[in-house]
């Protein structure tokens, strides 16, 4: 049983490892240019340059409650690396997304119009569990049963990563003396390449005696779980590369889009002639709103999928060990499921799994000598997982970001509350080409706290001449005579 367990999470981690939106160093800069597509549609037009390249971008984060990691920071990884699982009684999760941009341009039509487009690989996965006690000392069910006594198992867990090109087109609708108004839309070709669920619903046992050993016994609960079935595909006896192209080949189309608005408050500072082209991307405030992700991943169910109710109440926490301790594939934990419960039948056909819809609310706001600082509110649909609807969520929920930034140089503070009321302090800077960043300065000095932050790497290229100069704060400029 601990492999398949084990297996499980795999699923939900591998994403993660091998290689999302969150940038949030560069949300709301004039600088982001094809890499603020992920937050606004709009932002495209608030960028001076005529064009830019992301060549390559990719950007991970991850938190949990559920395991801590001993003896690794990204500043020193020891030679006795190790996790522990959390004790106690608690809810428990592990959440991750990432992504991994592909050749994403940006090109100004005008001032007044751009387009954007290129390739992203994305994925997003979550797993969670009602309250439960635990502690690493447990050696079999029957202890575990026993500091849970009255407890009720709920639990669920749901992985999606897809393959998608997507267009993105912006336009300025509304420009006069005090506000302007940009809006965009973005449309995703999608492939989903892996999705995966479990759900366990009313899980309780019963509690006996015999002789002088308690006893406990199965008595309610149902479970549902499933996989895409291009995993049936993988094959150890193929080559990686023919693996691969099955896993992908058998992978099921679907559309989602974005919608964006930014609304800028004008500068009302004086400019002569000479500057007036530099100045039609100044701002006192701007004010972005988008829905993102509004769409959903199409999977078909795998062959080892599954949907079990009615547990027999004869089957005791002995058989429990005896039955699962040995299974080490998904096919042999079935065939034992099915020892132990009344009902339990393969699912077929297709499901869907929601991106992570959710709104956007950006705010940036220029100081002074290139300082600016950034909100971003990013709050998911307020949908739960049931056996009739699959979601998956962004980690982010705020996140306030000072930052100092010329064309070539910046340095960022993200300051970021996740939605499982992670508190980080993160940091990123930008030179020419590249920018680096990491969601969770711990990560960097803490030996004990890798398993909560991420990171995120960008090369972005642009045309060599840019904008003329740097800008100058213009906002107590006095009038030419």
């Amino acid at each position: 049983m601990r492999s398949v367990v084990y297996g499980i999470l795999w699923v939900l981690i591998f994403p993660g490892i091998c290689l999302a939106q969150n940038y949030h160093a560069i949300e709301g800069s004039p600088f982001a240019g094809s890499l603020g597509v992920a937050v606004n549609p709009a932002s495209i037009l608030s960028t001076p340059y005529p064009w830019d390249v992301t060549i390559f971008s990719v950007q991970e984060q991850h938190s949990t409650n559920a395991i801590t990691l001993h003896n690794y920071s990204l500043l020193s990884l020891g030679d006795t690396v190790s996790y522990q699982w959390t004790s106690g009684y608690k809810r428990r999760f592990i959440a991750l997304d990432f992504n991994v941009h592909l050749l994403n341009a940006r090109i100004a039509l005008d001032k007044r119009q751009a387009i954007a487009f290129g390739a992203n690989l994305r994925g997003y996965g979550v797993a969670r569990t009602g309250p439960v006690n635990y502690h690493d000392s447990l050696r079999n069910m029957n202890q575990f049963f026993d500091i849970n006594q009255n407890t009720i198992y709920n639990g669920n867990m749901t992985t999606s990563s897809w393959l998608e090109l997507f267009v993105t087109y912006s336009r300025t609708i509304i420009d006069d003396e005090y506000k302007r108004i940009n809006a965009g839309i973005t449309l995703r070709g999608m492939r989903g390449i892996s999705g995966a669920f479990a759900q366990m619903i009313g899980g309780g046992v019963g509690r006996g005696v015999s002789g002088t050993q308690t006893i406990y016994f199965m008595k309610a609960g149902s479970a549902r779980y499933g996989y895409s079935s291009n995993y049936d595909r993988w094959k150890s006896s193929n080559s990686t590369m023919q693996n691969l192209k099955d896993l992908f080949g058998n992978s099921r189309p679907s559309v989602s889009l974005d919608l964006g608005l930014e609304y800028w408050v004008k500068s009302q500072a004086v400019v002569n002639n000479i500057e007036k082209d530099e100045a039609y991307y100044d701002y006192e405030w701007k004010i972005g709103v988008a829905l993102l992700d509004i769409g959903q991943n199409v999977y078909k169910f795998g062959t080892q999928s599954r949907i079990a109710s009615h547990p027999r109440s004869d089957v005791s926490d002995f058989d429990l060990n005896r039955k699962f301790d040995t299974a080490k594939t998904l096919a042999q934990f079935n065939d034992s499921l099915a020892t132990i419960v009344d009902n339990i039948a393969a699912l077929n056909g297709l499901f869907k799994i929601w991106n992570p819809t959710r709104l956007v609310i950006n705010v940036d706001r220029p100081i002074q000598d290139n300082w600016s600082i950034n909100g971003n509110l990013s709050l998911n649909m307020p949908w739960t997982n049931t056996t009739k609807r699959l979601v998956v969520k962004d980690l982010s929920l705020l996140t306030l970001t000072p930052r100092w930034e010329k064309k070539k140089l910046g340095a960022y503070l993200p300051i970021q509350v996740t939605t499982d009321g992670k508190f980080w302090i993160g940091g990123a800077f930008k030179a020419g080409p590249l920018l680096l960043g990491w969601h969770n300065w711990a990560n960097i000095f803490s030996k004990s706290r890798m398993a909560n932050g991420g990171f995120y790497l960008a090369l972005v290229v642009r045309p060599g001449g840019g904008p003329k100069g740097e800008k100058e704060d213009k906002r107590y400029s006095c009038p030419p005579y």
